[in-house]
């Protein structure tokens, strides 16, 4: 939101200068980024002065320049060479000294001494181009003859020099859309500290209707999307160009000029925050506005030239044929002010603010109307914005007021009511502040005192203030004006010391980010809105646990994800789009589900459910591409292994996790990490349908961390247990078995079977094939076996190994080889 300084001072009598005005502004929570000066001429024409031509004669050598001598209120006259066909002797005009930088559009030009065909120039005759004037290059500016020799240019043309604020304004602040919203802030602040600075806003009261002749009827078909609609006829009125002052202020802020008509309703919603729009009325057939919604997919040509295709939920201005206007966003070609327009329909309303942000969405369509209608407009401002359009278009652009007002309102907006105790104040701010202050405070920001009691004060807000509707938000605009900085600070310390065994989760976390990051993982960060459409007939991540959203951005962005899966195959299919050969993504981030089962509970938030996880995703190359690497591809056990990491970074023993099989929808293969009932990681192979869907090309493998259950069971004790001085002892067994068999089943009976001498049990080769018999599958088992106490003797081994044998035997139907 950029906001003039010049125009600021229009309606507050301050002093202050333009950086003391920025400090305030933010001290009152209107954030001030930045400043940038504005000059209604570009270089403010600094350098150029009024001048009076004392000789022009014919260059001897160049029929078409003229060679003169200018008085600029020096003591000595410049000889400039002019190329201009209608330079004369007596002229006033504008001249260039040596050294000026003349700017024509993103161009510049530095005035220098020189020589034409012989004869020295020193300066310049400028057109009006030259000086940012106007587009005219046909000849010189030719002054009256009363215009003073040696005179600033910038000061006999009013060369307007300005500060423009830029503001950073949050959606909450919908009063901060205008100048009036800006300067309300700071008349309120200077009149709690005792300065005389009141908001002065224009006087409407000479408003009257010159002749009721030319009415439009208004008829609201849709209550709802519109709440109030008022507008009024004006005739007679000639379209053209803006007056300097109305240009130089919306050129300020960066708005362009287009004619008078469209420039004062511009000029007004800057002023007041309200948009106005204004109707050819010519074009308004029937002499009706009626405002209501079209048929799904009518075409509308908008201002832009477009054609948009309306939704049955867009609120449209119309005439007793046709849409005229998209209500509150963007105008009709046909309708709008022309040329040749000479009677316009000023139409000043309030409409639902999730109309108009449905609509602006919809469509893309991100105007000044909608920025103000959306985040909610003053119903109550209407008609003065009205009266003060009409009143500078009859001034500017002449014609007379033919219609009464017309105003139709059927469900007035009322102020909110809020009861302020003067406890919640104390509490929240944690000082006393005098009623005195306090009753300056609230009416200086136009809320009103309605009623007081022992307790507090009972408050009404106007409704132009959508963010001020809680006894907290009141005090907040109490402490905006007040003072942050008077807020003290108490020299006692209050704390109270704790002890929690609880982990540090954030720690936790930076400890496996920095694990992952250091071993080539990338972080990612996606969307927590996702479509919808991912989840259709997905059994493991069920579409009725899907939390919709009401108001949602797109059909593409309509969910909350109940993974974090999704988006990182979006990731992997956009960079295998960019050709990156190795993918290695990980991703803190919630996850949110609903749980039917509690839709009916008193508590609305008990159907709704939120879980933290972490994500890894592995693809493509396993390293990068070099001289040296393989040209490996990643693979299950390639995430394996950082799964396993992760689990021992955090002291789990692997080990003692249970382990489940995974095969469903989602994976092809994989396995489920169980601590007792708790899921702690889910991890294996994306299926290939899913996959397709994304387009990707390779394998994508995939680990999910149920982190609110890691850290739940996370074990923070550290047990140091010193280095046996006995040594280990390895034993290998090869089973033929059933194919189906898993390796983690043999771990399981092995661990089962013998719990005080086995430490360790790994496979180092499994074969299928002619060898043996079809269905089954040969596996090699080495088992470590050590004891703490002793050495162990080969009649120990055997015996151990023979249990192991007799298990495997038993509960496998395993064939010893």
């Amino acid at each position: 939101m950029k906001v003039s300084y010049n125009w600021l001072k229009d309606y507050l009598n301050f002093n202050a200068n333009p950086e003391e005005i920025k400090q305030i502004l933010t001290n009152t929570g209107l954030e001030v980024e930045g400043k940038e000066e504005f000059e209604s001429v570009k270089g403010g024409m600094e350098g150029v002065v009024i001048g009076k031509v004392l000789e022009a004669r014919k260059h001897e050598k160049a029929d078409r320049l003229t060679v003169t001598k200018v008085d600029i209120g020096e003591e000595t006259p410049l000889h400039i060479v002019c190329g201009a066909p209608n330079v004369a002797e007596n002229q006033k005009v504008v001249v260039a000294k040596p050294g000026t930088t003349l700017y024509k559009g993103d161009e510049s030009l530095k005035i220098k001494k020189t020589k034409l065909k012989g004869e020295p120039s020193e300066g310049m005759i400028c057109a009006e181009d030259e000086v940012g004037l106007g587009d005219t290059h046909e000849g010189i500016i030719v002054l009256d003859d009363d215009a003073p020799v040696g005179t600033p240019a910038a000061d006999y043309f009013n060369i307007e020099r300005d500060t423009v604020f830029e503001i950073d304004l949050t959606p909450n602040r919908a009063d901060g859309t205008s100048h009036f919203g800006v300067g309300l802030d700071l008349a309120a602040y200077y009149k709690f500290r005792r300065n005389n600075v009141e908001l002065q806003r224009p006087d409407v009261s000479g408003f009257q209707v010159d002749t009721p002749d030319n009415p439009i009827e208004v008829e609201i078909a849709d209550a709802e999307g519109c709440k109030r609609y008022s507008g009024v006829t004006l005739t007679g009125i000639t379209v053209g160009e803006s007056p300097d002052w109305i240009k130089n202020r919306l050129k300020a802020i960066g708005v362009q000029p287009i004619n008078n008509v469209v420039d004062i309703t511009n000029f007004v919603l800057y002023e007041t925050g309200h948009p106005l729009h204004a109707f050819d009325v010519d074009k308004i057939t029937g002499q009706k506005i009626i405002i209501d919604t079209l048929k799904e997919g009518t075409q509308f040509k908008a201002l832009d030239e477009s054609v948009i295709s309306l939704s049955n939920q867009d609120l449209m201005i119309c005439n007793e044929k046709e849409g005229m206007c998209i209500a509150g966003v963007f105008g009709g070609l046909d309708s709008g002010v022309k040329e040749s327009t000479t009677s316009v329909f000023l139409e000043s309303a309030y409409f639902d603010p999730v109309y108009i942000r449905k609509t602006a969405k919809r469509h893309d369509l991100h105007t000044d109307a909608a920025y103000r209608f959306e985040r909610g407009a003053d119903p109550n401002m209407t008609i003065y914005a009205l009266k003060r359009a009409a009143l500078l278009i009859k001034d500017i652009a002449g014609g007379y007021i033919s219609s009464e007002i017309v105003d139709e309102y059927p469900d007035p907006i009322s102020d909110y009511e809020i009861h302020l105790r003067y406890k919640t104040i104390r509490r929240l701010l944690g000082i006393e502040i005098p009623y005195n202050d306090l009753k300056q405070i609230l009416t200086s920001l136009e809320i009103k005192i309605h009623k007081e009691t022992e307790e507090g004060i009972i408050v009404h807000v106007p409704p132009f203030r959508v963010d001020v509707t809680r006894e907290a938000d009141v005090v907040e605009e109490i402490l905006r004006i007040y003072g942050y900085n008077k807020i003290g600070y108490s020299n006692a310390v209050k704390s109270t010391l704790t002890y929690s065994p609880k982990p540090d989760e954030y720690k936790l976390s930076e400890m496996i980010s920095e694990f992952l990051t250091a071993n080539g993982f990338y972080e990612g960060m996606t969307n927590t809105l996702t479509n919808a459409a991912y989840y259709k007939n997905i059994h493991t991540y069920k579409e009725d646990n899907l939390v919709y959203l009401s108001n949602p951005l797109s059909s593409d962005l309509n969910v909350l994800r109940q993974t974090v899966l999704f988006g990182h195959l979006e990731s992997v299919a956009r960079n295998q789009n960019f050709k990156t050969t190795g993918i290695k993504l990980y991703e803190f981030g919630n996850i949110q589900y609903m749980i039917p089962d509690n839709a009916n509970s008193a508590n609305p938030m008990d159907k709704y459910a939120e879980e933290k996880h972490l994500a890894l995703t592995v693809s493509g190359r396993k390293t990068p591409m070099n001289w040296r690497s393989s040209n490996e591809s990643s693979n299950y056990y390639h995430l394996k292994h950082y799964v396993d990491k992760i689990l021992t970074r955090l002291n789990y023993n692997t080990e003692s996790l249970k382990k489940e099989e995974l095969d469903n929808d989602i994976f092809a293969y994989g396995l489920l990490y169980k601590q007792k009932k708790h899921p702690i990681v889910r991890f294996g192979a994306i299926k290939r349908y899913i996959l397709d869907y994304y387009d990707i090309e390779n394998d994508v493998f995939f680990a999910e961390f149920f982190w609110d259950n890691v850290i739940k069971n996370y074990n923070n004790e550290i047990n140091f247990k010193p280095l046996s001085r006995f040594p280990a002892v390895k034993r290998d067994l090869a089973l033929l078995i059933d194919k189906n068999i898993t390796y983690e089943q043999i771990k399981e009976i092995a661990y089962k079977t013998e719990r005080n001498l086995l430490n360790d049990v790994t496979i180092f080769d499994v074969y299928e094939g002619e060898q043996i018999e079809k269905g089954k599958k040969s596996y090699a088992i080495s088992f470590t076996l050590q004891d703490e106490t002793k050495t162990l003797k080969e009649k120990h081994i055997d015996k151990v190994m023979e249990k192991l044998m007799n298990a495997y035997k038993e509960k496998l139907s395993a064939e010893i080889r």
